[in-house]
């Protein structure tokens, strides 16, 4: 099997992973890669993919992740750390007040490319933005969006939950990684 780089410069996203490729020969490159303007994460993937083959020269995976709140007509959709750059979560919180619907998702998409051929990975994580920040800062969060962001049928956010009620909450939330779709798809096919 051989080695897979994961290039990211989000410290969340790579301890995230961890968990996904127990059995996978994988390392991380702390780079941070390009991100063209775009509204598709396909788009995006791709793009940071190649630029990361490019520094690490071997098959590698780039992960991108838009955050989309359905009364606000799916902002901040990709452009998510600019939105968190720049209007923060206390700017997105007031954009959201006096508003019924809370609904919002992650959606993700991994990239894989072998040098070659590239394959794409989905993810989609629905839930309920709070009200307020909440929970505190853990070594897995890859976002500030962590503190706002309730799994479908739960009362906590990310950064409320500890490890194992985050793994488990798929069971009732529905959710499921680009990791750990890419995971599933590379042991099948590279044994």
């Amino acid at each position: 099997m051989e080695e897979i780089v994961f290039v990211t410069h989000n410290k969340g996203k790579a301890k995230s992973a961890e968990k996904y490729f127990k059995n996978l020969k994988i390392s991380t490159y702390d780079f941070e890669l390009d991100e063209p303007r775009s509204d598709s994460l396909q788009e995006i993937a791709t793009a940071k993919v190649k630029q990361a083959y490019k520094v690490v020269g071997k098959p590698c995976i780039a992960l991108d992740t838009g955050f989309f709140i359905e009364a606000l007509n799916g902002f901040p959709r990709a452009f998510v750390n600019f939105s968190l750059d720049t209007i923060g979560i206390d700017g997105i919180l007031k954009l959201m007040e006096g508003k019924e619907n809370r609904n919002c998702k992650f959606d993700e998409c991994l990239a894989y490319f072998d040098g070659k051929n590239i394959h794409y990975f989905y993810g989609n994580h629905p839930g309920n933005l709070t009200l307020k920040k909440q929970g505190q800062d853990r070594k897995e969060k890859w976002s500030d969006l962590w503190y706002v962001f309730k799994p479908k049928g739960f009362e906590k956010t990310l950064a409320e939950m500890n490890e194992e009620e985050r793994e488990s909450r798929r069971k009732v939330d529905g959710s499921y990684s680009a990791m750990e779709e890419f995971a599933k798809w590379y042991e099948n096919n590279n044994v």
